[in-house]
């Protein structure tokens, strides 16, 4: 892309801009926390938007009520490749409405934010994606193929409501390369995420009174010895990662920490631990027979799912009482980052903030994963930096929403230039 038709595009961005902000607002004002995932309200406001442009189609999809996704395309000027742009409708919820200094949907701006639930994850990248497809529509005498828009209303419930049921059910819902706008920093590409599983462990003893130990088994004794054990053994499995995985994530260690907080880069190489939830025992007095506990499991690039089932099932068959079940789970996914649709993303953050990116992995999970896994799609992630994400007072930049709508589209239009 030359430099003038850059610049054509960075200004229709700028002028576009109090739009911009508005429809971020607007989105925010729209509750739609997961659970229940409620996206009726907040698809219906987007068709509207997406409706008054020429040449856009739009579609709206259900697996189950009242999980409504949406689905958007516009073509160019000849047949092509095709890029989607893929985000979600859902948030976390609002917790305890006494923290926040505003009312949690107020979508109020001050100080150059605009605050609220969910503005950053993802209400800002859904309104970056709006505006790209509002220039793009306009443009589409000047590219070819076709611009596809999946917002999904699940993804905080790991989209088989969402994501993955338009994958499986809308041909156009899938394509050459995918953009994720969901929260993260344009300064750090997201190429790839750890796996994960969810283990519930259950521990069973024999009930006996607290001063007679010597007549009970107590299920929590067993519950912790096999937590213990996890932490610490599936903590030490062999990560065997391709080579180019490992030299991205070195690389990027110092940028990305940064943003993620130090310790990511360790994090992203080991399997890891958590259990959020444990239950067992009636009363101090009391040898429970009871107890479980339910974990989370993140796996690194470079170890198989199958590979830490068997850990686990041979730490569990050796503490007597203890059983396991595994209730959710998928592999750890990665794009090649020497696909175009890194350098254009990396050239075009370059162009609007004058700073190189770096490469590495998501430490958590994002709808890419479907991309990746089902579909073998390319996908980058490349969204708003957050603050306060899950917590009162979430907020975002303004500038840097109006930098990411920039990016967006210039992307879009790098990807499918003739």
């Amino acid at each position: 892309m030359n430099e003038d038709v850059k610049n054509n595009l960075v200004e229709k961005v700028s002028k576009n801009k109090e739009q911009l902000v508005d429809l971020c607002s607007r989105l925010v004002q729209i509750p739609s926390e997961s659970p229940e995932s409620d996206t009726r309200e907040i698809a219906a406001e987007i068709a509207d938007v997406l409706e008054k442009i020429d040449g856009v189609e739009v579609s709206f999809h259900t697996l189950e009520d009242p999980i409504t996704n949406i689905v958007a395309r516009v073509k160019g000027s000849a047949p092509g490749k095709r890029l989607i742009l893929n985000g979600h409708l859902d948030t976390y919820p609002v917790g305890d409405e006494s923290l926040w200094t505003a009312e949690p949907f107020s979508g109020h701006e001050k100080d150059g934010r605009i605050y609220g639930r969910g503005v950053s994850d993802m209400k800002g990248g859904i309104a970056s994606y709006l505006v790209t497809f509002m220039i793009m529509a306009e443009m589409k005498d000047s590219w070819s193929g076709e611009l596809v828009l999946t917002l999904a209303g699940d993804e905080e419930t790991m989209g088989v409501k969402g994501t993955k049921y338009l994958l499986d059910t809308v041909p156009h819902a899938t394509g050459d390369a995918m953009i994720s706008g969901d929260v993260g920093t344009a300064k750090v590409l997201r190429f790839g995420e750890k796996g994960l599983m969810w283990i519930e462990l259950n521990a069973i003893g024999k009930a006996s009174h607290g001063a007679h130990v010597h007549k009970g088994e107590n299920a929590i004794d067993r519950l912790v010895e096999g937590i213990d054990r996890l932490n610490k053994e599936l903590g030490s499995l062999k990560v065997h990662a391709p080579k180019e995985v490992t030299q991205a994530i070195e690389a990027s260690s110092e940028v990305s920490e940064e943003y993620s907080g130090k310790g990511e880069t360790d994090v992203l190489q080991q399997v890891t631990v958590n259990f959020g939830v444990i239950e067992g025992g009636v009363s101090p007095n009391l040898i429970p027979a009871k107890a479980s506990a339910k974990g989370d499991i993140r796996v690194p690039i470079g170890v198989e799912i199958e590979e830490v089932d068997q850990k686990i099932k041979e730490i569990v068959d050796s503490i007597e009482g203890l059983s396991y079940n595994i209730f959710r789970q998928y592999e750890p996914n990665w794009s090649d980052i020497n696909h175009e649709i890194f350098s254009y993303t990396a050239d075009n953050v370059k162009y609007i903030t004058g700073e190189e990116t770096v490469n590495t992995v998501r430490v958590g999970a994002s709808d890419a994963r479907h991309y990746r896994i089902s579909k073998n799609v390319p996908t980058v992630n490349c969204g708003l930096n957050p603050y306060n994400l899950g917590g009162p007072n979430e907020y975002i930049e303004i500038e840097k929403l109006i930098d990411l709508a920039k990016i967006h589209t210039l992307i879009a239009f790098d990807y499918l230039s003739k």
